[in-house]
């Protein structure tokens, strides 16, 4: 039965995400038809020469990354939130949990309010609120280890205290700032934007999206049993601790990585892992695959819903998925068949 579904539910995702990229990469300030779309990418894919410049810059150089880096996004958040979900045996768990989105923050701020990384250019914002996720979850870690290790109830709570801590000195950054427009920026920014996503910003994600993903499928027998719990993971011979570790360094790299480039994207890791166990179940092997393809379809759609819902100003995408996410997860919730672990 679970087979059959699988065989069903991974090329619908696909075939309707690839309609949804390129559905979505029409919209912008000028809606483009969908053969327009499809013609310039043709263009490109074949090596032809463009039969309209300008269009192919729209497209090919704007649109196009802005698109791709979506599906990344969603799909590497989606991942993460699902890894999450069994690192800590909680249904509540999401990618932020571990205090990399308040310490990018912390970042994040830093930089727009006292101008630090100022030559990096247009990668300042982004190196910073990178560094700032490092440095979140090297001390998440370092407090969850000297206090006994990375239990599943040490983590929670290590992680969102600290996290309040962090938003709190961003705020007090921002309190400090001179700069009238740092509150607004810095908000902009954690509320998730991809609006300046263009192809020197997708390649690294791609890379940590596509590493990360197939560890974890290759892991995936161990990610089965530690859902189960420690004791029974232990049992069956899987490093519980060692595990617990690698999966922490292996989520803050994505994670960080993610809010680097696109700020703090709520809902999505979350919701979508949920939507995906009630698909195809909760073995990690089927659940992954699906998590990735429905992640990134699900912001593709919002992030283009973004670009046309108040034109010609922009919604920060964070806003429009925790919008649609908050009654979606209380709608999963809601079916009498839906279990997470040994919970109902």
């Amino acid at each position: 039965m679970i087979r059959v579904r699988i065989a069903v539910v991974l090329p619908v995702l696909g075939v309707l995400l690839c309609a949804a990229m390129i559905v979505a990469t029409g919209f912008g300030s000028e809606n483009l038809p969908v053969s327009a779309v499809v013609d310039v990418l043709a263009h490109r894919l074949t090596g032809r020469i463009p039969d309209d410049p300008g269009l192919d810059t729209i497209v090919w150089q704007l649109r196009v990354p802005r698109t791709l880096l979506a599906a990344l996004v969603g799909a590497g958040l989606a991942l993460a939130g699902a890894t999450m979900q069994t690192l800590v045996r909680n249904p509540l768990a999401d990618p932020f949990l571990l205090g990399v989105s308040s310490g990018a923050g912390v970042g994040a701020a830093a930089v727009i309010t006292s101008g630090l990384f100022a030559g990096a250019g247009v990668w300042a914002l982004s190196g910073g609120a990178l560094a700032g996720a490092f440095l979140a979850a090297a001390l998440v870690f370092a407090v969850a280890m000297a206090q006994g290790g990375l239990t599943p109830l040490r983590l929670v709570l290590t992680g969102t205290v600290l996290g309040s801590a962090f938003s709190a000195f961003s705020s007090y950054l921002i309190f400090r700032s001179a700069e009238p427009s740092a509150a607004q920026s810095v908000l902009f920014w954690l509320l998730g934007s991809l609006a300046g996503a263009d192809w020197t910003r997708v390649g690294l994600p791609l890379a940590v999206v596509a590493v990360c993903g197939l560890i974890l499928l290759a892991a995936g027998g161990w990610l089965d049993a530690l859902h189960l719990g420690a004791e029974t993971a232990a049992s069956v011979g899987v490093p519980v601790r060692g595990l617990r570790i690698g999966l922490f360094g292996l989520l803050a790299v994505l994670v960080g990585v993610l809010v680097a480039v696109s700020g703090g994207i709520g809902f999505v890791g979350l919701v979508v892992p949920h939507a995906a166990r009630l698909m195809v179940g909760p073995r990690h092997r089927r659940l992954l695959p699906v998590c990735v393809l429905t992640g990134a379809l699900f912001l593709v759609v919002a992030d283009a819903a973004t670009r046309v819902l108040v034109r010609p100003t922009e919604i920060p995408v964070g806003v429009l998925t925790g919008l649609v996410g908050a009654p979606a997860f209380l709608i999963l919730l809601g079916r009498r068949r839906y279990r997470f672990g040994g919970a109902q």
